[in-house]
């Protein structure tokens, strides 16, 4: 990867590199979606490797491993801090305390404290809302924010999986209060999770919003190992009930297309990798892509992958195979709406 391929983060002028290390397997606590964790040392080699190699973005979050990752990346960073475009999240619960969580004046204020601790550094980058607080107001949440840029913990913040709604609303209520307002938007993005594509991704060209986009392998489902010819889907733990379970109509759609994606990146002398990363990286919105190696080798096929630049034609045939804007499952667009989930709010 080179300086070329750097990229501004929205409207802030900030270059960063068109990968971002994501690190919710690194650390020795409860790990990710896929199964184990990274242990530390192995995650700060990872950490180091990537840097070396171009990538100057990283992404934790303080619930990680319920902030091990941070405290790894805090490691890794010693002595490289300043040559790193540093991001983290709040909202997720910390302790067994439900009140160590949300997007709340009161938690966002230790959160905060808690993540620079852990970092070692004495600002963020980027701070990232992890999820949508329906039991917070949103001014809340901006107000508090902004009060961080000017105390100079934190350069920016963003949001994670808001709906295009809580987008606008979030850039309406800064401006109309006279406050700094959201400069990024974390999603999933994929061959097979496009529905940011409708209406997150306009919204954020329209007001220069970052996009960090996660996900590119669909959480595994374009890993090559969700093929017709197997018998059943690959045992996976993750967060999110049912998201591995092929035996639904949805799913089962889901399943075809990844087939017929693995294929075609057969067809094109790729692998699968190389296709999700490079239509990933295409999308004019994105500021950087967010992979998760878990060794070296992981992250050196992630680095060969960027290198790809997929044309015209290959783009209308993932678009045959996958239309525009398609969410095949709903949850796959990582936020849960409250109103349409729970039966008791959609009855009321």
């Amino acid at each position: 990867m080179s300086l070329s391929e750097l990229r501004v983060f929205g409207r802030s002028g900030t270059p960063v590199s068109q990968l971002t290390i994501g690190t919710m397997n690194f650390g020795e606590g409860t790990g990710g979606p896929h199964g184990a964790p990274t242990g530390a040392e192995e995650s700060i080699r990872v950490i180091h490797e990537a840097l070396d190699s171009g990538i100057t973005a990283i992404d934790t979050a303080d619930v990680y491993s319920q902030g091990e990752s941070e405290q790894v990346v805090g490691r890794a960073l010693r002595g490289r801090r300043d040559d790193v475009f540093l991001a983290t999240k709040f909202h997720g619960q910390m302790s067994a305390n439900p009140a160590h969580s949300g997007n709340s004046r009161r938690w966002i204020t230790q959160a905060v404290e808690g993540s620079l601790r852990r970092l070692q550094t004495d600002r963020i980058d980027l701070y990232q809302a992890h999820r949508p607080d329906y039991n917070t107001d949103v001014l809340e949440t901006i107000t508090t924010l902004n009060d961080l840029i000017r105390q100079g913990k934190i350069l920016y913040y963003g949001t994670s999986v808001f709906t295009p709604a809580q987008l606008v609303e979030a850039q309406w209520l800064a401006t109309t209060n006279h406050l700094i307002p959201p400069l990024g938007n974390q999603v999933p993005y994929s061959m097979l999770v496009r529905g940011n594509e409708r209406d997150v991704f306009p919204i954020a060209q329209q007001y220069g919003l970052g996009v960090l986009a996660y996900g590119p392998l669909a959480g595994g489902w374009l890993s090559g190992e969700f093929t017709l010819e197997a018998s059943k889907a690959p045992t996976r733990v993750h967060s999110l009930p049912g998201r591995y379970d092929i035996s639904g109509p949805s799913s089962e759609r889901k399943l075809h297309a990844a087939d017929a994606l693995a294929r075609l990146a057969d067809k094109l002398e790729l692998s699968l990798v190389d296709l999700s990363l490079g239509f990933a990286l295409t999308h004019p919105a994105i500021s950087s892509v967010i992979i998760g190696p878990r060794n070296s080798e992981h992250l050196q096929a992630y680095l060969r992958a960027a290198d790809v630049r997929l044309g015209e034609d290959v783009l209308d045939a993932i678009d045959e195979l996958v239309p525009p804007g398609t969410n095949f499952v709903e949850r796959d667009a990582g936020a849960i709406v409250p109103s349409i989930e729970f039966a008791e709010l959609r009855r009321r």
